[in-house]
């Protein structure tokens, strides 16, 4: 059953067998509607769908990044754009964020983090992978970065370094010589005080602090 907050979800994806699977993986996460899916933006089926998120395969149009989130904005204005492709280049990332993206998000990603990933930019929020996401986050992050750090003891500054680095809760412990209770106990005063709950989230965060 849905839930009465449902993401509305709408996927132009130009690989039919891909698309299908995109929404078979959606459609397993209650919060989560997909109304429509298609091979090409057609802005009339777009509009009737009334998505609050849009996935675009980026990959065929490049060229034409601008266009395609113009009319993906004409015919949705109130929706959230997110560019999906298989390209972790930082320049093409800046490209598509520039032409109206919400979030960049790489084709190999885990399911869950996909999930993660849309309900991100449906909140508001601006997604885009860590792993590419770096030399953007820090010409952004400026006047931000020693308030934030303010926030976080030294311990948990390491804490976060680690997530940062892929590290598993157990990884960590053993990194640092600590419980896995007390990195647990570490991991949630550092989501409470980031205002965040995801470990994606604190590796961005821990990328835009000049943690890495």
């Amino acid at each position: 059953m849905l839930t009465t907050t449902a993401i509305r979800l709408y996927v132009v994806e130009g690989q039919v067998l891909f698309a299908k699977a995109l929404c078979s993986v959606f459609t397993q996460d209650r919060s989560i509607e997909v109304v429509g899916d298609a091979q090409s933006i057609n802005e009339s089926v777009l509009a009737k769908a009334r998505p609050n998120v849009v996935i675009i395969d980026i990959d065929g149009t490049q060229n034409g990044l601008v266009d395609a989130f113009e009319r993906c904005r004409a015919a949705a204005p109130e929706a959230r754009m997110c560019a999906l492709t298989m390209h972790s280049t930082p320049e093409l990332m800046q490209r598509a964020l520039s032409a109206g993206a919400d979030g960049y998000i790489i084709k190999d990603v885990m399911p869950p983090e996909f999930i993660n990933a849309v309900k991100l930019v449906a909140s508001g929020e601006t997604y885009v992978d860590p792993r590419v996401a770096g030399g953007w986050l820090r010409r952004r992050s400026n006047g931000s970065r020693r308030a934030d750090l303010n926030e976080l003891s030294v311990r948990e500054t390491e804490v976060i370094r680690l997530i940062a680095e892929g590290l598993s809760n157990k990884e960590i412990s053993a990194r640092l010589h600590l419980s896995e209770k007390t990195i647990k106990n570490h991991i949630s005063r550092i989501f409470s005080k980031l205002n965040i709950y995801a470990r994606t989230q604190a590796a961005v965060h821990a990328i835009k602090l000049g943690l890495l």
